[in-house]
């Protein structure tokens, strides 16, 4: 399978202007300034991208591909997610992660599911573990999942300042980041430890503990919810100064926002303009996980569902209403996860690459086609692949 993309404007994320991309099969083959079609070959699709913006297919790495919640009781329990949710939202990559919920959603199920969303079309990988200490993995051993488990690439979402958590202690912590950290180097992964960031008081501390009182690197953490309030926002601002990775979460409700929480183009923008590296910033959705609300005394009144499509929604809106370039605001969903978690085949229009492309609609950014592995997903706007059930 061969297809030509003529005429493109290619942010890659950084901007490289007019080009011509040849996809062969599922990876990029040739970026020239121009291609042509030989004469009598063998057939090559070609898509004429005039007039559009192509870009790296987007990396969402933290969703609850397989549900979460359950705050509420059984009955709230999210659905799992499907392939056109995160098509249709421009995504490519996912990086599956289990929450509150760490008995009835497993390791198991969770790895099943990403097979599953790779045999429908796209990327996906998955981090270890859940809210809860010690971490549930799949063989026993943190180090013996992400050596022997090829879609374990991290460990996660680990709970921290938050009632929801199982108050690990900083020594705790400190092996669980040991223990990914050696798995990964042993497996060439980047044995993250995606860390779940409450509401508490705490704010970072613990993970600031284990860097100041341990051999471990700040990079071995990818805090996220970073924007859930002002004073937590403000700490990620001093993590991410300090060499550390920060994770906005894009998936929100007015209540959490008329509560203080930081939109995240907003953010971004602030975060810029205090010094923080753009390379240390990534947005993810938080997708299929429940968003409950908690009266003063920790009792649920109350849930919605996180969306995937919030992820370029956000992205753009820093854009547009916030004046971020769009080659800076487009790292925060390729170029930066791809290389925090050691995806080396994602995030960048690169000869080599896997063909992972979005195109967007140049005035406003709508997205118009996607292409995931060198496939049409969307075109036009048109689901042309669904999911097995959908």
């Amino acid at each position: 399978m061969i297809t030509l993309i003529k005429n493109a404007e290619v942010y890659a994320p950084m901007y490289l202007g007019f080009k011509d991309i040849l996809l062969v099969h599922d990876k990029i083959g040739y970026i020239e300034d121009e291609i042509e079609a030989p004469v009598n070959f063998v057939d090559i699709e070609i898509i004429d991208a005039a007039g559009r913006l192509v870009v790296p297919g987007f990396i969402d790495s933290h969703v609850h591909i397989i549900g979460g919640g359950g705050e509420g009781s059984y009955k709230t329990r999210t659905p799992e997610i499907t392939l056109t949710q995160a098509t249709t939202a421009g995504i490519t990559t996912l990086v599956g992660v289990i929450g509150t919920d760490g008995t009835t959603r497993t390791m198991s199920n969770i790895i099943a599911k990403a097979r599953g969303l790779e045999e429908e079309g796209i990327t996906c990988y998955v981090h270890t573990g859940s809210y809860q200490v010690p971490v549930r993995t799949l063989t026993s051993k943190i180090e013996d999942d992400l050596i022997l488990i090829d879609k374990i690439i991290g460990v996660g979402e680990i709970a921290i300042a938050d009632h929801r958590s199982s108050q690990p202690t900083m020594e705790e912590l400190a092996k669980i980041a040991s223990a990914a950290r050696v798995g990964g180097m042993l497996s060439g992964k980047a044995g993250i430890v995606n860390v779940h960031l409450g509401d508490s008081p705490s704010k970072l501390s613990l993970i600031e503990a284990v860097v100041q009182k341990t051999d471990i690197p700040i990079t071995q953490f990818h805090p996220t919810h970073i924007n859930r309030n002002e004073e937590l926002f403000i700490s990620g601002i001093n993590f991410a100064k300090s060499g550390g990775y920060v994770d906005f979460t894009t998936s929100t409700v007015q209540r959490f926002l008329y509560n203080g929480e930081v939109k995240c183009g907003e953010g971004l923008k602030r975060m810029l303009e205090a010094g923080v590296p753009i390379e240390q910033v990534t947005f993810t959705s938080d997708g299929q996980a429940s968003l409950p609300e908690f009266n003063s005394n920790g009792e649920f009144i109350g849930l919605q569902v996180g969306n995937v499509s919030s992820l370029f929604s956000q992205v753009k809106e820093a854009v547009l209403k916030e004046g971020i370039p769009l080659e800076k605001a487009l790292q925060v969903i390729t170029s930066n996860p791809a290389r925090i978690l050691k995806l080396k085949d994602k995030g960048n229009i690169e000869v080599g690459k896997d063909a992972d492309l979005v195109f967007l609609e140049k005035e406003n950014l709508n997205i118009h086609s996607v292409i995931a592995k060198g496939k049409k997903m969307i075109e036009n706007g048109k689901v042309l692949v669904k999911g097995t059930f959908e």
